[in-house]
């Protein structure tokens, strides 16, 4: 749900802040790159800001964007089991489960 708090704090973004949260993401962007993408980005956020003035109130939800329903398979075995042919190559393995060096102590 928006309240009228979410409006107040949506901001522009600009090409400092672009810049931080790419360093933050490990990301490399150079000035240019940083400018259109905030330019980009406020694009993309001003479309939201005008999809929340839309009237749904009495727009039921769909459940498909289909007019038919789709057919789902018969839910039968297709594939049999191979684990014993797989984890007979693999290094270790226990009660049917791989083993594998600890990563966190």
């Amino acid at each position: 749900m928006s309240t009228s708090s979410d409006a107040q704090q949506t901001t522009d973004l600009n090409a400092q802040t672009v810049s931080a949260i790419a360093h933050l993401a490990r990301l490399s962007l150079n000035d240019t790159q940083s400018t259109e993408y905030a330019e980009s980005l406020n694009k993309i956020l001003g479309m939201m800001e005008s999809l929340k003035g839309i009237n749904t109130d009495d727009v039921e939800p769909l459940k498909s964007p289909f007019d038919n329903p789709q057919p789902l398979r018969v839910d039968v075995v297709s594939e049999t089991n191979h684990r014993d042919e797989y984890q007979a190559i693999a290094p270790a393995t226990e009660a049917g489960l791989y083993l594998v060096p600890r990563v966190i102590e």
